[in-house]
C-alpha cells in the first residue's frame, strides 16, 4: 500500500490531492493543516479517501511526505521527515526557504532520501523545462525563466514580497544581487497570455539551476507585474487575494552551442498556477515513491529521467510548448 503524508490542504495542497487520486497509484492518503475548515471541507469532498492527521510527528512507514504548507514553514517539516528516513516533496517558491532546504542536503544523503526543493510551477516545472531543453545542447550559456500569476493566497502574498524584495542573478561565474522591481523586459508567453512586462524578484529559481550547469553564465529570474502591482509591492496587500489565481505562464529561455551553431529555445506552459503545482508535486511524487531520485537536497533541474515526469504532467493536463530559432556562426 502506497501512503502519502501531505502538510498543506490550501489551493495548492487541494490540487495535489486531487491529483494524486485522479493517478489510481495511491491507496491512503492522511493530510494535515492547521485550519480545521480547510481540512474539513478536504477530507468531506473525498469521502473516505482522505484522513484527518494531527501533531507534527513523522513516521518512517509513509512512502513519502509532500509539504504543500506557505512559504517559511516547509523547512522544518522537510527535517522531521528526513530523520525519519521519508522521502520529502517541497514547493517553496520563497529565496530564502530555498537556500535552507538546500542546505538540508547532507543530512538528506546521511539518512539516504532525496529532498525534492520547489516542485512547483516556478521553481518546478521551469526548472525541469531547463534540464530537458538542456540535452539537445552540446553546451548552455543562458537560462532565463519567467512567470505570470499566482495560486492561492499564500502564494499571492510570497508573489507580493518578491517584487520588493532584491533578488538574485549569476552572472559571469558570481551571485549579483538585484533590486526586485528593476530591469523590465517584455516577455512572450504560451497564448493566451501572450506578451507580459516582467521584472527582477526575489525568486529562487536561480539557486536550483545553477549547480547543475558546469559552464552557465547567465541565470536571471523574472516575474510579470503591472504597475500598480510595482508601486505597491512595498506596502501591505490591498486586497484580499482571491482563493486561486486566475491563468498563469511560465517561460524557459535557454540559449547555448550545439557543434558550430548559436540555438535559443523557448519553453512555455500555460494553466493555473495552482493546479499547475498541483500536477508537478504530484509527478514527483510519483517519482520518488518508484526510487528514482538520488539522495540528497536538490531541485529538479537535475533529474536524470525529464521523460517520465513529463508524461505524467500531459496525463495531469499540463502539456508544455516549445519554440526554437538557430542562427549560425560567421
Amino acid at each position: 500500500m502506497t501512503r502519502i503524508l501531505l502538510f498543506g490542504a490550501g489551493a495548492t495542497g487541494a490540487r495535489i490531492a486531487r491529483q494524486l487520486r485522479s493517478t489510481g497509484l495511491v491507496e491512503a492518503l492522511e493530510v494535515r493543516d492547521s485550519s480545521e475548515e480547510r481540512l474539513d471541507d478536504l477530507i468531506a469532498s473525498f469521502a473516505g479517501w482522505v484522513t484527518r492527521g494531527v501533531g507534527r510527528r513523522i513516521e518512517a512507514h509513509y512512502d513519502a511526505v509532500v509539504v504543500a504548507t506557505p512559504p517559511g514553514s516547509q523547512v522544518a517539516v522537510a527535517r522531521r521527515g528526513v530523520h525519519a528516513g521519508v522521502p520529502v516533496v517541497t514547493t517553496s517558491n520563497q529565496t530564502s526557504e530555498v537556500r535552507r532546504l538546500l542546505a538540508l542536503d547532507d543530512e538528506a544523503t546521511y539518512h539516504g532520501v532525496p529532498v525534492v526543493v520547489g516542485a512547483g510551477f516556478m521553481p518546478g516545472l521551469t526548472c525541469l523545462l531547463a534540464r530537458h531543453g538542456a540535452r539537445d545542447y552540446d553546451e548552455i550559456d543562458e537560462i532565463h525563466v519567467a512567470k505570470v500569476g499566482t495560486g492561492g493566497p499564500a502564494c499571492a502574498r510570497q508573489h507580493h514580497r518578491a517584487l520588493s524584495s532584491t533578488g538574485v542573478d549569476w552572472r559571469d561565474g558570481r551571485w549579483t544581487r538585484r533590486a526586485g522591481g528593476s530591469g523590465r523586459e517584455l516577455a512572450w508567453f504560451p497564448d493566451p497570455v501572450g506578451g507580459r512586462d516582467c521584472y527582477r524578484a526575489a525568486l529562487p529559481d536561480p539557486l536550483l539551476l545553477v549547480g547543475h550547469f558546469d559552464r552557465v553564465q547567465r541565470v536571471t529570474a523574472r516575474q510579470a507585474a503591472t504597475r500598480r502591482d510595482r508601486l505597491t509591492a512595498p506596502l501591505p496587500m490591498l486586497r484580499r487575494p482571491h482563493p486561486e489565481g486566475g491563468i498563469g505562464a511560465v517561460r524557459v529561455e535557454l540559449r547555448g552551442r550545439v557543434g558550430v551553431e548559436r540555438r535559443v529555445s523557448v519553453f512555455g506552459a500555460v494553466e493555473r498556477p495552482a493546479v499547475a503545482a498541483g500536477a508537478m508535486a504530484t509527478a514527483v511524487t510519483l517519482e520518488v515513491v518508484r526510487g528514482r531520485l538520488a539522495p540528497g537536497a536538490a531541485g529538479l533541474a537535475g533529474v536524470d529521467d525529464t521523460v517520465s515526469m513529463l508524461d505524467t504532467l500531459a496525463g495531469q493536463g499540463v502539456k508544455p510548448v516549445r519554440f526554437v530559432g538557430i542562427t549560425t556562426f560567421v
